[in-house]
């Protein structure tokens, strides 16, 4: 089973340019999360019959949102967090929005396993968001999937909006507490890894650099590769074992961030 993930930075227009149809056709995922739809359902020409399609958008039009398209149909779909994580993080307006209205975090549950994808909230040029990343969201986010992993195990996806490790950007030291490299939002993805759960690629090549996910639009940097690797899969330790091949597609142009994948074995 191949699983893919993608920001897709506006699902409209990586249709209208042709690049999303490219992807289905050469890539044709079992299941596929996106994220950064900035669209409703129906708002894009998608013509996939053989997909079940769900989608989590946000209230607020041509922005965030998520969406999972599965070849096989989920036993049930979960939008966002419960109410009771929701209250107990104190995720609510910040001046910037609702986090529970963004269509952030979309669940789906399968025979076996939960795929989950998160549109993590970015924490701002001027770190701004920053506490709401690692007092409220990240916590919230992993007891969401903990929560779900007491019926089965998890694999989750998506924009998690921070290079966990030097290795993870081009240019680690002069980004050292900005945005995306922050101790803060590298605190919420250690707690990711020391809860159980497996950074599927990084374990599988644990020295690899020059792997990135997300390139700027400024200064050439796709063409030179001045990247950083924003965009996971990470997998209970319990299901850990079943991934393999995990793959960063780094040709799949359309976005400024680039899909990454899985495979799982029986």
């Amino acid at each position: 089973m191949k699983l893919y993930s993608w920001n897709v930075n506006g699902i409209r227009a990586v249709i209208n340019k042709g690049a999303f149809q490219t992807f289905m056709a050469e890539h044709a995922p079992d299941i596929l999360c996106l994220q950064e739809t900035k669209a409703k359902q129906g708002q894009a020409e998608i013509d996939l019959p053989e997909y079940h399609e769900y989608w989590n958008s946000a209230d607020k039009a041509g922005y965030s949102g998520t969406a999972i398209f599965s070849k096989v149909k989920p036993l049930q779909v979960v939008n966002g967090f419960t109410d009771a994580i929701a209250e107990k993080y104190g995720l609510e307006d910040d001046g910037y929005g609702d986090p529970n209205k963004e269509g952030r975090v979309l669940s789906a549950e399968f025979d076996d396993f939960w795929v989950v994808t998160v549109y993590t909230p970015n924490s701002k040029g001027d770190l701004s968001r920053v506490a709401l990343r690692h007092k409220q969201w990240d916590p919230a986010f992993l007891a969401h999937i903990q929560e779900l992993e007491k019926t089965k195990p998890v694999l989750f996806c998506g924009d998690l909006n921070v290079a966990h490790n030097e290795i993870d950007l081009a240019n680690p030291k002069p980004n050292i507490g900005k945005h995306g490299f922050t101790d803060e939002e590298r605190e919420g993805f250690n707690a990711f890894i020391a809860a159980g759960y497996v950074d599927t690629f990084r374990a599988a090549h644990p020295d690899t650099t020059d792997a990135y996910t997300w390139w700027t639009h400024w200064a050439n940097a796709r063409a030179r590769n001045v990247g950083w690797r924003i965009d996971y899969w990470l997998a209970s330790k319990n299901i850990a074992p079943r991934v393999t091949n995990p793959k960063i597609h780094a040709d799949v142009m359309g976005s400024d961030h680039c899909p990454v994948s899985i495979e799982l074995v029986a």
